[in-house]
């Protein structure tokens, strides 16, 4: 009997960490470009509002793609949209990487985009799925761990890059600069999770969606060991009765248009941006330059910050399904603000302007402490958490339309944050940007405190919005 459960157990795993490499997609994306941000604006003659937008324009593909990911994942199935997901990222990584303009650039970004916010959607959901109730938090983690090694790669691969070349900007292979390659590294991983995706079996909800009762009992059995397989599918089957395919309609309701539980979700998707972590891992070379490190040195922080980053999301991993989802995001929202507001007070003790900038001694050691106990907390806590809850919050019903929004949502309060670093870095100062992102981590621990009820335990089909 152990040993049937723990094959079960090696299998459910083995298809979480395949579906997951989407987020590792996810975050190279993410992440690939900070390397690469200064030669960018150098080899294109950029302004601060410009480079700013050509890193967050791949956030409106991003969008879009998470939009149309549920309806496509209802259509086509979620195997089928992983695939769609690998070839526009394959594209993509090419297409940044020989791009001749700035126009150019800006559209091969986005379709990397949209088949990023395919995969952070269809990863959590096909991962919520799959998984028995009793593993779904850690398994669904897996997809915020993979965002985290993907964060990781893409840093550790551009400091390589760059420290290869002595220079992103300087040529590498063949006359093309490191920057380019750090955009080519890119094709492995989306061929690689293009190729997992042919491997691992539809999702059980939506087999039962398409009258492939046998199919989906099958691989309830087979794949997570249900005892009971035909009565699982007869539950799935009563929550799916009234329609085949979630639509706008099934999201409706009195607040604002939309059912509150859909607001919960856009809101928690929104919140996890406002608290500035990407302004970390697109910017962080740029920002420890800009306040005195060497580029070696800049690099090398980045990397530091990915790793602590990959570890402590080992930390949701291991107690989301024993803590609970509430009680780790009231924790990493305390967390986040100290650690944020150390930052704040640290940067506003720089000296000099313009291009000379530095942080004097203590205040340099402070900015780096307060900027990682901030991703220390982000990543054990909103940074995966945030993710399972998108993936199992809601009704069957709703599920794929209002993760969709959920996760659109979360990509277009990516792309106001990104697209306002840099101008505001300017005009306004870090401290002022880090002020506003500790505001933002505070407000989220009465969020979470008023609206988030929770989920551990629950089965999907319990779930009643």
């Amino acid at each position: 009997m152990n040993q049937t459960s723990d094959h079960h157990t090696a299998k459910v795993i083995g298809v979480s960490v395949a579906a997951a490499v989407g987020g590792f997609l996810f975050g190279f994306d993410s992440s690939v470009i900070n390397g690469a941000v200064d030669s960018i604006e150098d080899h294109f003659s950029l302004g601060s509002f410009t480079t700013g937008f050509v890193v967050a324009i791949a956030l409106i593909g991003c969008a879009v793609g998470a939009w149309f990911a549920g309806s496509l994942a209802d259509r086509w199935g979620r195997k089928r949209v992983m695939l769609l997901g690998s070839a526009l990222f394959t594209i993509s990584s090419v297409g940044s990487a020989f791009a001749f303009s700035v126009p150019d650039l800006m559209l091969w970004r986005v379709l990397g985009g949209l088949g990023i916010g395919i995969a952070s959607v269809i990863a959590p959901a096909y991962i919520a799925e799959i998984a028995p109730a009793k593993w779904r938090g850690s398994l669904a983690s897996l997809q915020q761990l993979a965002i985290t090694i993907g964060i990781f790669a893409a840093l550790l691969s551009d400091a390589l890059l760059a420290g290869a070349a002595d220079g992103a900007s300087n040529d590498l292979w063949f006359g093309v600069e490191a920057w380019r390659w750090m955009f080519l590294v890119g094709v492995v991983p989306a061929l690689v999770y293009g190729l997992l995706a042919t491997l691992i079996p539809e999702s059980p909800r939506y087999l039962v969606g398409q009258h492939l009762d046998e199919e989906a009992a099958r691989v309830l059995a087979e794949i997570t060991g249900e005892l009971h397989p035909d009565e699982r599918v007869h539950e799935i089957r009563l929550t799916l009765r009234k329609e085949s395919r979630s639509s706008f309609a099934d999201i409706r309701g009195p607040k604002f248009g939309l059912q509150p539980i859909v607001w919960v979700g856009i809101t928690m998707a929104v919140l996890q941006q406002l608290v500035g972590i990407n302004a970390i891992f697109y910017y962080s070379t740029t920002l420890w330059r800009s306040v005195g490190f060497s580029e070696d040195q800049s690099f090398t922080t980045s990397v530091i910050t990915a790793v602590i980053n990959v570890v402590m999301t080992f930390v949701a991993i291991l107690f989301v399904d024993r803590i609970g989802r509430r009680k780790l995001l009231l924790a990493g929202s305390i967390g986040m603000f100290v650690g944020l507001v150390m930052a704040s007070v640290a940067f506003s003790q720089s000296i000099g302007s313009g291009d000379d900038i530095t942080l004097p001694a203590p205040w340099g050691a402070i900015a780096l402490i307060g900027a990682n106990l901030f991703v220390i907390f982000f990543a054990s806590t909103w940074g995966p958490i945030m993710w399972v809850m998108l993936g199992e919050m809601f009704p069957n019903r709703m599920r794929a339309m209002a993760l969709g929004i959920g996760t659109a949502a979360n990509w277009v309060a990516n792309f106001a944050v990104t697209l306002a670093f840099p101008p505001l870095t300017s005009s306004v100062g870090l401290w002022v940007i880090y002020a506003g992102f500790a505001l933002f981590a505070a407000l989220s621990f009465f969020f979470v405190k008023a609206k988030i009820t929770e989920t551990k335990g629950m089965e999907l089909e319990d779930m009643l919005g």
